[in-house]
């Protein structure tokens, strides 16, 4: 899973916005969460009758499929000029140490601007950082330029990824969050099929960088369709408190997260989860081209192939949140990612990697879902740039390592045995998610 996938898997039915004090949607102090329930006439009609929820599910789609793009392209470039799955992994440990250290700021901007602009800004700059690679690729290939970009890109990315969090909630209200997180998820799935196919016959017609040349125009677009969304405006008591520091808005998300029993555990355990799973996009694209011995086009076939599994997972998440609770549906979910990727490495025949992706795509959309989820619902909205930054900075503190480590080992040791023992450590992980809280938050 890519850095900025498995931001959006965690994320992607429908559950009561406040819960019992022992479930997870109560406050650490043991009273029912202060979020806003703001359900109002908007929580009354379904999703699909809401204009402004559907804007922004449309922009939101056009800027997966951008990034799906780039998702091939960006590696199929480094590997076309190097031939090093440990330089595919440098490139992105250097976006994702990028993306962690935009993290410690990104809640405290969310949390002071306007939120609208903020996205709206965010999908601009990056339509201009990624439109300058195909440019200089038609003077030649300019390695040191993608290790320029991208850590840019992924630290406005981050920015881009936190606001997107706030506003869901202010879009639709915290009674239909799981149902909207689920159905943008799916349909940012569904991108994600289309992208990689189409970005790998782009690469394998035109070459990658005009796939990321794609990548760009689709920022374009999503900017557009943002202008027209119109968000709820936060009341005088959703706003900070204060006009703190930013290392004090950073251990203000913090203190959020290690006051609340369940949070506290996932963000552990979620730490290690990316550190194992970071590279695992090189690793899937480095055993189909130097393992298998094929094309660029299989590649994309593949990656699209296994997306499906997204869409199923983001799909299936509400209704089995629902019937099992976040607990058992979180830790199945990560002990499915970690069966399937154990078998990814050992995997011979195409069908087979395509299959085992989709696998663990599937659990991880539902996974991440209930894990952004359960945040947007317990968290109050003044805090919520904050709590999703300080998630996300210790949730990703050590993946950039982790997909450095993990390439380089495959290259040194070969993919099978390093997909393996990350697979196992991932099912160690679920063993280790029912030794804790999370075990029995939301059971029904």
């Amino acid at each position: 899973m890519t850095h900025g996938a498995a931001r959006r898997a965690d994320e992607p039915g429908r559950e009561p916005a406040k819960e019992p004090s022992s479930d997870p949607g109560s406050k650490p102090g043991g009273g029912p969460s202060d979020a806003a329930d703001d359900d109002g006439l908007r929580g009354a009609r379904p999703l699909w009758r809401q204009r402004d929820f559907g804007i922004f599910w449309t922009a939101q789609t056009l800027s997966v499929l951008g990034d799906s793009f780039a998702l091939i392209a960006l590696p199929l470039l480094v590997l076309e000029a190097t031939g090093s799955v440990a330089r595919m992994g440098l490139l992105t440990a250097v976006g994702g140490a990028a993306s962690v250290v935009a993290a410690v700021f990104a809640g405290a901007v969310v949390d002071r601007v306007d939120r609208r602009r903020l996205l709206i800004a965010c999908d601009l700059v990056r339509m201009g950082l990624y439109g300058v690679i195909p440019l200089v690729w038609l003077f030649g290939p300019q390695i040191w330029l993608l290790y320029a970009v991208l850590p840019l890109c992924e630290a406005v990315g981050m920015l881009f990824a936190v606001g997107y969090v706030t506003v869901v909630r202010a879009l639709v209200g915290t009674g239909q969050l799981t149902e909207a997180n689920g159905r943008l998820n799916a349909t940012a799935a569904a991108a994600g099929v289309l992208g990689p196919l189409c970005a790998g016959l782009v690469a394998a017609w035109s070459g990658p960088a005009a796939a990321v040349g794609v990548d760009a125009a689709s920022f374009g677009v999503s900017a557009m369709c943002l202008f027209f969304v119109r968000f709820r405006s936060r009341t005088p008591d959703e706003q900070p408190g204060g006009r703190n520091g930013l290392w004090q808005d950073l251990r203000t998300g913090i203190a959020f997260l290690r006051g609340h029993p369940v949070l506290r555990s996932l963000t552990v355990l979620l730490f290690v989860f990316s550190f194992l799973t970071l590279g695992l996009n090189d690793l899937v694209i480095y055993h189909l081209k130097y393992d298998l011995g094929h094309d660029d086009g299989t590649v994309g076939t593949v990656l699209a192939a296994g997306a499906l599994g997204t869409i199923a997972g983001a799909l299936l998440v509400a209704r089995v949140r629902r019937r099992l609770g976040f607990g058992p549906t979180w830790t199945c979910s990560v002990a499915g990612c970690g069966l399937a990727f154990a078998g990814l490495g050992w995997a011979g025949d195409v069908p087979v990697v395509a299959a085992l992706s989709a696998v663990f795509l599937a659990c991880a959309a539902m996974g991440g879902t209930c894990s952004m989820s359960l945040r947007q619902e317990v968290t109050p909205e003044h805090l919520l740039g904050r709590v999703t930054a300080a998630f996300w900075t210790l949730h990703y503190a050590a993946a950039p390592v982790g997909a450095a480590v993990l390439t380089w080992a495959a290259e040194e040791q070969g993919t099978a045995p390093v997909a393996l023992a990350a697979g196992a450590t991932c099912v160690l992980l679920a063993a280790t998610a029912l030794l804790t809280p999370i075990r029995g938050a939301g059971r029904p």
